[in-house]
């Protein structure tokens, strides 16, 4: 079995998580963990939103804050927006669906609450439609993107640009930021 295209790619993935570290993501990443404790100790809900495997991302970061990794004690409230077939297919069918998270924010989330929205490009209209929503009603709003600049890293308050070429570098990036900004907003929380 060759084994050289696992390490090549390893040193890859670590080569661009250093380059995260060494930029501005460590601070946004720090802010944003602040912040979800912040709204974790006001009894706030964390809303996640994105599509295909970004989806996938928000639905496991949700059961870790509900799950507390794991960890005793009353888990905290976090709801993906991906997960209700009947809520997706109804809002898609009768509004488009580059509302189909918009309208979930606008009826569940309230001032102080945080939507995140995670998109590997950053263009994606139903995720930049939610965080919108979320700031217009006074929540928060983070951005898991990728490199450079772009719709969603403009409609949130906090835009954490993930670097890499391939969607599948910036997703792996994504998953490892969102955990650790939860682990640091879970141990904010609890101090």
């Amino acid at each position: 079995m060759d084994q050289v295209w696992a390490r090549d790619a390893i040193r890859r993935i670590s080569g661009i998580f250093a380059e995260f570290a060494a930029g501005e993501g460590i601070e946004r990443l720090d802010a944003a963990s602040v912040l979800v404790s912040e709204a974790l100790k006001r009894g706030a809900t964390v809303f996640w939103c994105g599509n295909g495997g970004s989806a996938g991302d928000a639905q496991h970061l949700a059961a870790e804050l509900v799950g507390r990794f794991g960890q005793p004690g009353r888990g905290y409230p976090s709801m993906a927006l991906t997960t209700d077939s009947s809520m997706l297919t109804a809002i898609s069918n009768d509004f488009g669906f580059e509302h189909v998270f918009a309208r979930q924010v606008e009826a569940l989330a309230k001032p102080g609450d945080v939507v995140v929205g995670i998109s590997t490009s950053g263009r994606s209209p139903n995720v930049v439609g939610a965080l919108a929503a979320a700031r217009g009603l006074g929540a928060h709003a983070i951005a898991l993107t990728g490199p450079g600049a772009s719709a969603l890293g403009d409609a949130a308050e906090i835009a954490i640009r993930a670097p890499g070429n391939r969607p599948t570098e910036i997703q792996t990036c994504h998953i490892a930021i969102g955990q650790l900004m939860l682990e640091r907003a879970i141990a904010l929380a609890e101090a």
